[in-house]
């Protein structure tokens, strides 16, 4: 049997109505939004001649993502999904039609593109988390996959249709039509979110509150040492590749001498690029590694910045950009594929969104700083200077293997609920939680090396201080310990741990020495009972 999913399987998703309708709506959208791009930064380019005024642009876009994802993982997971979409689609269009009335009036300036296309970037950071959310309540489990990678291609659709038909409103009718087009589109995808019907969500005890679901995301970013991997990859790479999007508009009007309808074709070719990319990538991924798929990607884009920084025929020029596409969305797709398989399904979203704040903060800071670069040393040597550090560091940082996400994540379900005297408040805390062990001298090694790996995850699943001891008088008595904020984010811990955690755990067990399994303790702040609590 075939290891990638047939053609069949693979548009499954598209038989069910909900998924097609807001598929559908998200392409609209999407496109819409890359009309508005096209324009802003080609309106910066007649507002401002300063790259890096036009660089800032692209860094105002991308760092509202950069400083919201993470909140914005949290609200996704807190609030009803489907009114927090509405609410930011409203603000996009809204913004959006701000920058249709001051085109329209001839009173936009540079300073207020920068302000409008940063509040653009708000509305698309509290979004981007909440539309990968929905879609397992879109599709039956076993079709999540295939509308994950549908929703991919979907992007590069419009990817490849935005640019261009903003390229050829703004060359015909100016900005103020793809400004106008944009409204319209966000008005499409509001009535296909209130045409939705989604089910009214159980009321779940251990339902968590915005700071304590923002401080475990944030300690289980902190704690994963695979998560971490994927992170530095993705920071180095898009740091560097960021310098063709930031420099794009420059490209296409200086080195190459083109119009506003030649920028959106290269930005069309981009995304023809990716959705070819899209179709080539099971092939690569049966003939390579995850590992040799990201440094192919970076030497490839290294060599098109390259090329792109000695001026080729605007032939050229859009071929390269078709294969920059390609390598970008293999890139793309297997850091953000690799986060995924990493992440266990309590923590996803907040994870992505720590992913998100990564990837964007590395372009909008990459866009300013090749911005910054290219103003004092032109943008041919920006170019070349970003195509070696990409190529550079890919070489580098091949030896950092990305994870191979094979482990089982999911949720194994085997600690007994904590047994107590009488009912605890839920938001009661902190609570200290004791495991005695009986280890001989001869499993000691063994024993401690497996505790330490264990320390990782009882930190990434909720604890915010962990800690080992032996007994003075019975040095074969060890016990572990570890602090939780809170009664309900210890019973949350109880729900976390993994299929592959409790492996572990059952390999410490079995090196535990005695006719009854390891005793443990449920400690709770006495001061807790009267007024000092946790967040639950």
């Amino acid at each position: 049997m075939s290891a990638t999913p047939s053609r069949a399987g693979a548009f499954a998703p598209l038989h069910h109505a909900t998924f097609a309708v807001l598929w559908t709506a998200t392409i609209v959208g999407n496109t819409g939004s890359f009309m508005r791009d096209v324009a802003s930064a080609w309106l910066a380019t007649d507002l401002s001649p300063s790259p890096a005024m036009v660089a800032l642009i692209q860094t105002a876009a991308t760092l509202p993502i950069f400083l919201l994802a993470i909140p914005a993982g949290v609200l996704t997971d807190i609030l009803d999904r489907r009114r927090f979409l509405v609410f930011a689609q409203v603000w996009l269009m809204l913004v959006s039609g701000t920058m249709l009335l001051l085109t329209a009036t001839g009173t936009m300036t540079v300073g207020w593109l920068a302000v409008l296309t940063f509040l653009g970037g708000v509305g698309a950071a509290l979004a981007m988390p909440a539309w990968q959310a929905i879609v397992p309540e879109l599709v039956p489990q076993e079709s999540v996959r295939a509308a994950v990678a549908l929703n991919s291609l979907g992007v590069n659709i419009s990817r490849a249709i935005g640019p261009a038909l903003g390229g050829l409103l703004l060359a015909s009718f100016g900005a103020t039509a793809a400004y106008g087009a944009d409204v319209a589109s966000y008005l499409f995808v509001i009535v296909a979110l209130l045409w939705w019907r989604r089910p009214v969500a159980a009321a779940d005890r251990l339902n968590e509150q915005f700071l304590g679901a923002f401080r475990a995301g944030v300690r289980y970013a902190r704690t994963s040492r695979e998560l971490h991997r994927v992170l530095l990859r993705a920071a180095v790479f898009f740091a560097f590749a960021s310098a063709v999007w930031a420099l794009l508009p420059l490209i296409a009007r200086q080195l190459l001498q083109g119009g506003a309808g030649f920028y959106g074709l290269l930005l069309a070719a981009v995304g023809v690029g990716a959705i070819a990319g899209a179709f080539l990538l099971p092939w690569l991924r049966g003939h390579a590694t995850a590992d040799r798929l990201l440094l192919f990607a970076g030497l490839v884009s290294a060599g098109v910045l390259a090329a792109l920084a000695l001026a080729p025929p605007r032939a050229t020029a859009v071929v390269l950009l078709f294969v920059l596409g390609s390598a970008w969305i293999v890139a793309l797709t297997t850091l953000n594929g690799t986060a995924q398989s990493v992440l266990p399904n309590w923590v996803r979203g907040r994870g992505l969104a720590v992913y998100l704040t990564v990837f964007n903060g590395a372009l909008a800071a990459g866009s300013f700083g090749w911005g910054l670069v290219a103003q004092r040393a032109g943008v041919a040597v920006a170019l070349a200077i970003a195509a070696a550090g990409l190529a550079l560091s890919g070489l580098a940082l091949y030896r950092l293997r990305l994870p191979a996400g094979d482990v089982d994540l999911a949720p194994a379900r085997h600690w007994p609920e904590p047994l107590t005297a009488l009912p605890v408040e839920r938001d009661r805390g902190p609570v200290l939680v004791q495991l005695e062990y009986r280890v001989p001298a001869e499993r000691r090694d063994a024993f401690l090396a497996k505790l330490e790996a264990l320390s990782e995850e009882r930190r990434r699943d909720g604890a915010y201080l962990w800690g080992a001891a032996e007994d003075a008088v019975e040095p074969e008595r060890i016990v572990e310990w570890f602090l939780v904020e809170s009664w309900a984010e210890h019973l949350r811990q109880h729900h976390r741990v993994s299929n592959a955690d409790a492996d572990l755990q059952r390999e410490i067990v079995a090196l535990h020495e005695g006719p009854e399994p390891p005793l443990v303790r449920h400690l709770l702040s006495v001061r807790g009972r009267h007024g000092q609590h946790g967040d639950g």
